[in-house]
């Protein structure tokens, strides 16, 4: 059957690369169009979305034109129109003051799901509804977890996420990604239907078809945009994040002389702190602070002749209380609310003023003058490009755009503002920065992603194992590079860390391309990884073993350059016949020649491990071959159920692990 629309009985089918793609009935629509008023509010990050859906319509009629083009109608008259052109399908609502389109495309039984974006319950999607929608992912976003305690907003749920992206891959290999920015729902909820919800009167979708799962990746990482390899500095070593001010720099040297690996001190608080309710916060004006980091130029450049670079913290948002704020707003560098006044934003107990990046003087302004002359012309090799959600939806950009329009673009508009600071001063390739917000595109511009705010334990959907779904989904949609924070981050209500959640977090974090540790919310409450003398010894351990493994990821990094395959990928990857893997979604490969499988539940000392494949895979701390198959596998702490292929040839290298682990 040749690619286009095709008269099937009273409707019409459309077949792209040898598959069905839509298959429309009068019983059965694949359009439906409808009014809508929309009803969005935001408190810190998290949003309350309804709508009230009005006059919806679906075809009983079929105009079939040509093999590109198909009208709908009622009684009533004409409802959508669908052209098709190679990739692309364009649906458009022809019914008056029609603003809502959800589009069926075809499910076949047992077909799997995955995409959303950045997904942290889930990484297979059938079952459940996606909103699409940049936001804070909350904490407590299970009945059963100890943060559920959290009223009102804040406590998200399955589907919330920093970075969704509208784009879904089927075990058919199958891709769809829909062009809108404003607000959408995946929706996987009906076993016959893909079914996709856009807030718009009309909406584009690329399609992608290919042979293999990794194949498919490979398209849309084309279609997104490929990262800049990671540098060696990034891949060859922990990054110890500290905000004690200078005593950060007099605490780097117990990890040194502990005997990690160390390539770099992450200060997030090197423009200041401001102590909330919530916790130690950072004030958000974006020069270094002299009083909490005096010589910090100099301190910069005695670290880099050592090999340790420095990196540093940024936001797109400048608190109202400080000096750049004042320069901000003489350039008319922000974001107006709908009375043309500058819109101040909430952030907990202090007030921002959010960067108007549609306007090329803010972006010129805030990449130079920030990003640049404050950050990458001392010296700094890196940072966090933090947030990029808390855009309410009745914003006004200068380009005419509303929050609704813009809000979920934001996230991609923030990335391309720090890859130009980069650019500006020759660093691409050298500096880096990572960032938790996304949406579609982000993948040309963020080199990094991290998880963003997990909390510090074993909780199923906020906690440490949210990572590795994390990972994988973006991973999926051309997103080759990611970490986390390594010992997580929220610590609420009495949620504090423990020794082995902190553990745990360091063996998973040691086969990631990037190894951080981050103080937390509470760094004041809780354990850091320099408290106890084990501490200290279990992260120099397990950087020594993320720095060993640096020619691998030096490979993995050229994969990600040219086939587009993340470094960090679901185990059905590069073994897509098998179905029981689909829904793995607490173990890795790291590359096609590793297999992570790390513990992520409380006080268990032994795993399930599904292993691959025809041959056998070899337990990296035993050296015993494992057939293919199910098996439960001791894991002890520092010994993670971690296996490699014998035929790799970096064979030799995995073989080496226990002894960089021991040294």
């Amino acid at each position: 059957m040749r690619d286009g629309f095709s008269a099937s009985g009273d409707g019409f089918d459309l077949h792209f690369a040898g598959r069905i793609v839509l298959r429309h009935r009068p019983d059965c629509p694949a359009v439906v169009t409808s009014r809508g008023k929309a009803d969005v509010a935001m408190t810190l990050g998290n949003f309350t979305i309804s709508d009230s859906p009005s006059d919806a319509r679906h075809a009983v009629r079929v105009d079939l034109v040509d093999e590109a083009t198909v009208t709908l109608s009622d009684a009533a008259g004409a409802i959508a129109r669908l052209q098709f052109d190679g990739g692309s399908l364009v649906v458009r609502a022809l019914a008056p003051g029609h603003h809502r389109i959800a589009i069926a495309f075809h499910a076949e039984p047992g077909e799997a799901v995955w995409g959303g974006g950045e997904q942290f319950s889930y990484l297979a999607l059938n079952g459940r509804r996606f909103p699409m929608w940049t936001s804070e992912p909350g904490v407590g976003r299970e009945p059963d977890a100890p943060q559920a305690a959290l009223t009102g907003h804040g406590t998200g749920d399955y589907w919330t996420t920093n970075f969704p992206q509208p784009t879904f891959l089927t075990s058919r290999w199958l891709a769809v990604h829909c062009n809108a920015s404003t607000y959408s729902v995946l929706d996987f909820t009906d076993p016959a239907a893909h079914r996709v919800e856009v807030w718009a009167g009309d909406t584009s979708f690329d399609l992608f078809a290919a042979d293999s799962p990794a194949g498919l990746v490979g398209q849309l990482s084309e279609r997104f945009g490929r990262q800049p390899p990671l540098p060696d500095w990034a891949i060859g070593g922990a990054i110890v994040g500290l905000k004690d001010g200078a005593r950060s720099f007099e605490r780097l040297e117990r990890f040194v002389e502990a005997g990690a690996a160390i390539s770099g001190i992450w200060c997030e608080d090197w423009a200041g702190i401001r102590e909330t309710s919530f916790g130690r916060r950072l004030f958000w004006d974006w020069r270094r602070s002299e009083q909490r980091y005096p010589d910090l130029p100099a301190r910069i450049a005695a670290l880099k002749a050592r090999g340790i670079r420095f990196l540093a913290y940024a936001n797109p948002y400048l608190a109202i209380d400080g000096l750049l704020y004042e320069e901000g707003l003489e350039g008319d560098h922000y974001v107006r609310d709908d009375h043309g006044a500058v819109l101040l934003t909430d952030f907990g107990e202090f007030t921002c003023a959010s960067l108007d990046f549609t306007r090329e003087e803010t972006c010129a302004w805030f990449a130079d003058r920030v990003l640049g002359q404050e950050m990458l012309d001392i010296g700094v090799s890196g940072w966090m490009a933090d947030f990029g959600e808390y855009i309410p939806a009745d914003a006004r950009f200068a380009d005419g755009t509303t929050g609704m329009e813009t809000h979920n673009r934001y996230p991609v508009l923030w990335a391309e503002v720090n890859a130009r600071a980069v650019a500006s001063r020759g660093q691409t390739g050298e500096a880096v920065f990572f960032m938790r917000s996304g949406f579609s595109g982000v993948q040309q511009h963020c080199a990094l992603l991290w998880a963003g705010d997990q909390s510090v334990d074993f909780s199923r959907h906020d906690g440490i194992g949210t990572v590795i779904t994390a990972t994988l989904s973006a991973g999926l949609l051309g997103s080759a590079y990611s970490h986390s924070d390594c010992g997580g981050y929220t610590s609420l209500h009495g949620n504090l860390r423990s020794a082995e959640v902190m553990r745990r977090w360091c063996e998973m974090a040691a086969f990631a391309p990037f190894m951080r540790s981050h103080e937390g919310n509470r760094p004041d409450d809780n354990l850091q990884y320099d408290s106890t003398p084990e501490l200290l010894a279990c992260f120099a351990r397990w950087s020594r073993v993320h720095a060993h493994l640096a020619p691998y990821v030096r490979h993995l990094c050229d994969e990600a350059a040219s086939q587009g395959l993340p470094v960090q990928r679901p185990l059905f990857l590069h073994h897509p016949d098998d179905p029981a893997l689909w829904t793995v979604q607490d173990a890795f490969l790291y590359g096609a020649d590793l297999l992570v499988a790390p513990v992520i539940e409380e006080g268990a000392m032994e795993r399930d491990v599904v292993l691959p494949g025809t041959e056998p895979w070899r337990h990296v701390w035993s050296g015993a071959d494992y057939a293919p198959g199910a098996h439960r596998v001791a894991a002890p702490l520092d010994a993670p159920p971690v296996f490699f292929r014998t035929d790799s040839k970096f064979a030799a290298l995995f073989a080496a692990l226990p002894k960089a682990l021991a040294r």
